[in-house]
């Protein structure tokens, strides 16, 4: 912001113009934009690669007198640094001039329509802003000796002007108060929207705010969601980003990173953003900033031959000519952005190439152009030129006064599509209609003609030009809303070779901000080239869209964008590239293979016909055949001494429950029922019960046996079989009972468990119950463990309980790791756990106790003798 004397100085000179004494005032300030090398050192890009210290007289300026002058401001020359009193000065825009140079082309041509402002001249008084805060304030205010004497309250009525957004808000905060009309042309920051900070600011360009949802919209909508964003120090970049960031994130996205280019950045801070971009993963780069601060940066990406990235223009940059040069087209062809629509104004570019020098006062700018383009020197009295002081001004050639224009390639005479100028075009007819009306131009009182003795303030020239509304010989309806905005209409433009390798700016579709959200977007995408002529999308990604079947698992501590792929869960599906969640399919539907569409679920159950209910099956019939066999040996040897000492009938209804042991398996195999979900657990509960109960008996005779040889005990006696038979009944009723309580109380029954597949299981209504089944089961278990310990060092022959030991170690060891092992499996896995730990323990009862017996008995008769087994005790 400008200092506090310089505002005063401005508001003073504001309300009360002074006509100049004729004495000589010191020269406000021209500086020009300067280029930094390779090495960072300071180049001057014209002819004037020196400091110089401008003269002191009447300021530069382009004018022309009239009954009302229209003031103008131009950034003829940017603003760079003044050292030592001394100006650097770099090239003369002749993009700028151009604006100029249409802003007198509007005003003549004006002055030539008889229908409006008729009996009025219009006259123009235009200077250079110097791109800056205080260089535009100097050269708005500074007075001058050629002030009209016509309409004196308001002899310029208005301002069209400034070109960059933060001298803008300088300007229009300074004339705000006083309600002088400030038309912008190139001014699209958003902040300017704000009225009460603003209340006589209009603008033919739109604000930043339709453009920034106008590239949110064209960015998202070509698939880019991991985007890098540059910008630079100013309030045109500043807003223009934090507004982009806002919603693009509101749209889903994520920016790499964003970098800020300082005013006048060492070749270090260059390095160091070209080194930023290309490490980033970011493909596609969002740039709000100006020609002049991209040129450094575009230099050193240039240099590297950096290529592959997609540039996002902002409208203050995408139709600049001067990054077309063949160097940059490497970098930056592909580019795509949004511009102002572009018109051909007819007579403009004739106008253009008919300008010639002239020695008149008002004429500094022409004549500096004049120089600048042909390299020459003026040599007229008393010329005031950016070269005037310079001392190797005398070194150029005299300018001839026979050149031409056209004869010269330049920006200048490029008006085959004009888009800022078109700007200022429609600013000075908008100035022109509301003076129009505020003349009472279409008055018949005045035979045609306007007022043009009256009397008006610039208050009054602004309600007026508020309510502006017509439509222009291009169709365009001119016409400002409430907050001074036109409408937002956008062309997207996009950098394409022609067949001479030059670069073109193609139309490639296009953006109306007040169009239904749908139809707001048009965009040709099959006519766009890509960065580097690619004829395909360029993807910009942090990660990969998951694919269908997986879902995104974001990173802790990065952005949403950068995501790992993890497949869907069982019964979960993705139908959708990039899916965040994963859809749980519906009741006793599941999910396919590739987890992307969910059918209708396959009943499932350990059947008879899969391979591992014919393993189970096998191993079932197996030990049945095993135990009968074993079952007749014993019945066959029943007479001999090892049968009648391990007490035969025990055994026999041993060999009877590991029977059912074994079959009760088969039970747990097949698509359940009714009838053997009630069955299952009932029939493995008494089984093994009995079973244990057997063993408990025989580890407990035993035991008894061993105390009977010692003298007077009577112990054995007092055991008998009935005692024995007794000790089963009591130890395997409460397993019944327990059972048959489960079954009336709360009976398993069928059950199809969608969360495995459509597992087709026996559900128990009451868990406990079956834990209780299994808890009594291992209690007697342990008993027979503990006595049979205890009995482990009687004579072998003799003795079952090492026997007896082993078998309940293997038991136990099989139904420990079952815990766990039917806890975590799933579906019909469990059952088939269940299946395998029977089968398993009844084997080792089986294998441990009586195939010791089965050896003796068949392979070594010779052992199964009374008198053997006698001598083998007293050994």
């Amino acid at each position: 912001m400008a200092s506090p004397w310089l505002i005063l100085w401005a508001l003073f000179s504001l309300l009360f113009p002074v006509l100049s004494d004729g004495k000589e005032r010191e020269e406000p300030n021209l500086e020009r934009s300067v280029v930094r090398n390779e090495e960072g050192v300071i180049e001057v890009g014209s002819s004037l690669p020196h400091c110089v210290k401008l003269a002191a007289g009447e300021p530069l300026a382009l004018q022309s007198g009239g009954d009302v002058v229209i003031g103008g401001l131009f950034p003829l020359m940017n603003y760079i640094d003044c050292i030592q009193n001394c100006l650097i000065l770099c090239s003369f825009d002749h993009r700028a001039f151009r604006w100029i140079m249409t802003m007198v082309f509007a005003v003549e041509e004006i002055n030539r329509n008889l229908s409006l402002l008729p009996g009025v001249h219009l006259g123009y008084r235009i200077m250079d802003s110097c791109d800056h805060v205080h260089t535009g304030l100097k050269a708005l205010f500074t007075p001058s000796q050629t002030l009209p004497t016509c309409l004196a309250d308001s002899p310029v009525p208005a301002v069209i002007g400034l070109a960059s957004s933060s001298p803008t808000r300088a300007v229009a905060h300074t004339l705000g108060p006083f309600n002088f009309p400030l038309v912008s042309y190139f001014a699209t920051c958003t902040c300017l929207t704000d009225k009460s900070k603003y209340p006589s600011f209009l603008r033919t360009v739109p604000s930043d705010l339709f453009q920034v949802r106008g590239l949110v919209q064209m960015v998202t909508y070509l698939g880019w969601f991991w985007v890098g964003t540059i910008g630079t120090t100013d309030d045109y970049s500043h807003y223009a980003i934090q507004e982009f960031s806002s919603q693009f994130r509101q749209q889903g996205g994520c920016l790499a990173f964003h970098l800020t280019i300082p005013k006048l950045p060492t070749a270090a801070e260059i390095q160091e953003i070209a080194d930023r971009i290309q490490s980033s993963t970011a493909v596609v780069v969002v740039v709000f900033a100006r020609v002049g601060e991209l040129l450094d940066l575009s230099l050193e990406l240039a240099q590297r031959n950096a290529t592959g990235i997609q540039w996002v223009a902002s409208e203050a940059w995408v139709t600049a000519s001067l990054l077309t040069s063949p160097r940059f087209h490497s970098l930056l062809e592909g580019t795509l952005g949004f511009s102002f629509p572009g018109v051909r104004i007819p007579g403009l570019k004739e106008f253009l190439l008919n300008i010639r020098p002239s020695p008149k006062p008002g004429m500094a700018f022409v004549n500096m152009f004049w120089e600048e383009l042909f390299r020459c020197r003026l040599e007229f009295k008393g010329n005031q030129s950016a070269d005037a002081n310079y001392k190797g001004a005398a070194e150029k050639p005299v300018c001839t006064g026979s050149e031409d224009v056209k004869d010269i390639d330049s920006s200048f005479t490029d008006v085959s599509q004009v888009r800022v100028s078109y700007n200022v075009y429609k600013a000075v007819y908008a100035i022109a209609h509301a003076l129009h009306t505020l003349l009472n131009c279409d008055s018949g009182e005045h035979y045609g003609r306007c007022e043009n003795r009256k009397t008006f303030t610039s208050r009054q020239l602004l309600q007026y030009l508020k309510k502006v509304n017509f439509t222009n010989q291009f169709e365009e309806k001119i016409s400002f809303d409430s907050n001074g905005e036109p409408v937002p209409l956008y062309d997207i433009i996009n950098w394409q070779k022609d067949s001479k390798g030059e670069i073109r700016f193609i139309k490639v579709g296009s953006y109306d901000g007040f169009a239904p959200l749908k139809e707001q977007l048009q965009i040709k995408q099959s006519t766009i080239v890509w960065t580097s002529g690619q004829s395909e999308v360029p993807a910009s990604q942090c990660s990969s869209p998951c694919s269908p079947g997986s879902r995104q698992a974001r990173r802790p501590g990065e952005p949403h964008c950068c995501f790992d792929c993890l497949p869907c869960a069982d019964g979960e599906i993705s139908n959708q590239t990039g899916s965040t969640e994963c859809t749980k399919c519906a009741e006793y539907y599941w999910s396919d293979r590739d987890q992307v569409k969910c059918v209708a679920g396959v009943e499932e159950f350990l059947s008879f016909h899969n391979i591992m209910g014919i393993i189970l099956v096998t191993l079932t019939l197996l030990g049945v055949v095993l135990t009968t066999i074993v079952t007749a040996v014993f019945q066959r040897f029943r007479s001999t001494p090892i049968v009648k000492a391990n007490n035969a009938e025990i055994s026999f209804l041993l060999l009877l429950s590991l029977k059912l042991c074994f079959l009760c398996s088969l039970v747990f195999i097949g698509q359940p029922s009714v009838w053997t979900c009630r069955l299952r657990q009932a029939l493995f509960g008494v089984s093994f019960v009995l079973c244990l109960s057997c063993l408990l008996v025989k580890t407990i005779v035993v035991l008894l046996a061993f105390h009977a040889n010692a003298p007077g005990s009577r112990a054995l006696k007092q055991f008998g079989l009935s005692q024995q038979r007794t000790l089963i009944l009591c130890t395997t009723a409460p397993q019944i009972i327990l059972c048959a309580g489960c079954l009336l109380g709360a009976p398993p029954f069928p059950f199809k468990n969608p969360n495995y597949h459509i597992v087709v299981e026996c559900k128990e209504p009451w868990p406990p119950g079956f834990y209780l089944v299994l808890g009594y089961i291992g209690l007697l278990a342990f008993v027979c463990l503990i006595l049979a310990f205890l009995g482990r060092k009687l004579p072998d022959t003799f003795n079952e309980a090492k026997l007896i030991t082993f078998s309940m170690l293997i038991f136990w060891a099989v139904w420990i790791s079952f815990i766990p092992a039917y806890v975590s499996s799933p579906g019909k896995f469990t059952v088939a756990v269940e299946v395998f730990a029977i089968l398993a323990s009844s084997f080792g009862l089986l294998l441990c106790i009586f195939v010791p017996k089965c050896y003796i008995i068949l392979l070594r008769p010779q052992r199964n003798i009374k008198k053997g087994m006698t001598r083998k005790y007293l050994t």
